[in-house]
């Protein structure tokens, strides 16, 4: 008999969303384009909508304004962050979730490790995404870019999260520069996906190890551990 799989030594593992557990700039791109349109501005293609992700909402419509004509006041820039965050919200498209997510999440829960996730993408876009795929039950706290006054890459933003899921020892799972800087904050180590919207190479980000496959994650955890 093969022996079991040695236990994952982490007691909570935090992940963030976009680009590290749905591949989301389809639908981004889609939704950012309805309130471009609504602008009469040009639409943007997914390639330079990848570039734009990771700071949060406002940043990436103010990217977008600014990418296909003159910046916005900010009274503009509220009004069309808030088309953008409506029309997001009520998109029916379903999310696209990477190979070996739900599964590599089950094996980490099932492990005994506490799930939590920390995005910049808004609270009630993040939840209704979760629970279209299924996910929510599995994660026991939940940060996104406006549920506190900060947000990734502040490192509190994190340490919000594994202390609502009663800390002890953390990892990070991300895929930018963003979630690997709110890591080095927060203390605790990082594994990047390279799948993701990194922004730069992702050997640069400096991650602690980096990943092709999420699948790869739990042994990955245990080296890091070790």
């Amino acid at each position: 008999m093969s022996a079991a799989p040695a236990a994952i030594p982490f007691s909570v593992v935090v992940f963030d969303l976009d680009g590290t557990l749905i591949d989301s700039a389809r639908d981004m791109t889609r939704v950012l384009n309805r309130t471009l349109s609504r602008f009469a501005r040009l639409s943007l293609t997914e390639e330079q909508v990848r570039g734009m992700v990771g700071d949060g909402s406002a940043a990436l419509v103010r990217q977008a304004f600014a990418a296909t004509g003159d910046a916005l006041t900010e009274d503009a820039l509220r009004t069309a962050l808030a088309d953008y965050l409506d029309a997001y919200f009520q998109d029916d498209e379903p999310p696209v979730l990477y190979p070996g997510v739900p599964e590599t999440l089950a094996v980490l829960a099932d492990s005994g490790v506490r799930l939590g996730l920390c995005t910049n993408k808004p609270e009630r876009i993040t939840r209704k995404l979760l629970d279209a795929l299924g996910l929510s039950p599995l994660f026991g706290a939940l940060a996104g870019g406006d549920t506190l006054p900060v947000k990734k890459p502040d490192g509190r933003h994190l340490s919000w999260v594994v202390e609502a899921l009663g800390g002890g020892g953390a990892a990070m799972v991300g895929d930018n520069r963003n979630d690997v800087k709110a890591a080095r904050a927060a203390g605790v180590p990082v594994v990047a996906m390279t799948y993701g919207y990194p922004r730069m190479p992702v050997q640069e980000l400096g991650a602690d190890i980096l990943l092709d496959r999420i699948a790869d994650l739990p042994d990955a955890l245990r080296r890091l551990g070790a």
